[in-house]
C-alpha cells in the first residue's frame, strides 16, 4: 500500500497577525514545518503552534530561514558560513526547547524560502547549514528538494534526509522550482495541484514546465498554508489520494 507523508508551514503567525489557517491545516498533515521566529512567528504564537501539534500527534520539524522578517524570508542574504551554522543552530534549538516544554521534540529540519533553494545550488551555504543542523545532532533528519548541494552534503554528513515535491509549485526541467518572481510559479488549481500531488504519491515523479518528467521519488508533499485557498487544496488533495487507496503517515 502506497504510503506518503503530508508537510505545511506553520508557526508564521506574528502579534496575533495570522499567515495561515493553521488549526485547519493541523487536521490535514502529518508533518508541520514550524517557523523559528526569523522569516516569520514570535515566541508565543510557535509555542501555541507545537501544543496543537503535539496534541495532534503530528511530527514537527524546525523550519530554519534567514533572519528577514520583512521580506518573509523569502530574498537571499549573504552570510559568513560559521554565521550562517550559527543561526541555523539557535534557531533549531530554541524551537526544540519549546517542544519539549509541550511534551514533543524537533524530528527534522527543513529549510524555508530562499535558503532552502539557495542551498540548492550554493555550496559554502549549503554546508553552514548542514554544520549547523549536525550541531545540533547527527541523528536529526533533515527535509530538501531532491537535487543539488544540499542533499549530497547532507548524506555525506550522515543525516537522514527526507525527499520533498510541492504539490502546489511549478518545477523547472532541471528539477528546481519556478521563482516566485516568474508567472504560475504557484499552482492556483485545485485539479493542478491535485494532479501534481496524485503523480508524486503514485510514480515519485514531476511534470516540469517544458512537460518532461523528473523523477523525484519524494516521501513528503508540501502544499503551502498562506497560498489562497490552502485549506480547500489541502483537504481536497488528501481525500482524493485516500479515496485512491494512498496511507497519509508521518514519514518519522
Amino acid at each position: 500500500m502506497t504510503s506518503i507523508d503530508f508537510n505545511a508551514d506553520l508557526g508564521e503567525t506574528t502579534a496575533g497577525n495570522p499567515v495561515a489557517d493553521d488549526a485547519a491545516m493541523m487536521e490535514l498533515i502529518t508533518s508541520a514545518n514550524v517557523a523559528c521566529g526569523f522569516h516569520a512567528g514570535d515566541p508565543h504564537d510557535i509555542s501555541k503552534t507545537l501544543k496543537n501539534a503535539a496534541a495532534a500527534g503530528i511530527t514537527v520539524g524546525a523550519h530554519v530561514g534567514y533572519r528577514d522578517s520583512a521580506g518573509f524570508g523569502r530574498r537571499f542574504m549573504d552570510y559568513a558560513p560559521n554565521e550562517l551554522a550559527d543561526e541555523v543552530l539557535y534557531q533549531i534549538g530554541a524551537l526544540d526547547a519549546l517542544a519539549r516544554a509541550h511534551g514533543t521534540t524537533i524530528r527534522y529540519v527543513k529549510p524555508h524560502g530562499a535558503l532552502y533553494n539557495t542551498i540548492v545550488h550554493h555550496e559554502i551555504q549549503a554546508q553552514a547549514v548542514i554544520d549547523g543542523i549536525t550541531a545540533f545532532s547527527p541523528r536529526i533528519a533533515v527535509m530538501l528538494l531532491p537535487v543539488g548541494v544540499a542533499i549530497e552534503k547532507a548524506e555525506a554528513a550522515g543525516l537522514r534526509v527526507i525527499r520533498e515535491a510541492f504539490a502546489d509549485r511549478a518545477y523547472n526541467p532541471d528539477g528546481t522550482l519556478v521563482s516566485r518572481r516568474e508567472p504560475n510559479a504557484v499552482l492556483n488549481s485545485v485539479k493542478a495541484v491535485i494532479e501534481q500531488a496524485r503523480q508524486i504519491a503514485q510514480s515519485g515523479s514531476i511534470t516540469a514546465t517544458d512537460g518532461s518528467t523528473i523523477q523525484v521519488n519524494a516521501e513528503s508533499i508540501c502544499v503551502h498554508g498562506d497560498s489562497p485557498g490552502a485549506v480547500q487544496m489541502s483537504r481536497a488533495v488528501r481525500e482524493q489520494l485516500v479515496a485512491e487507496g494512498i496511507v497519509f503517515r508521518s514519514v518519522l
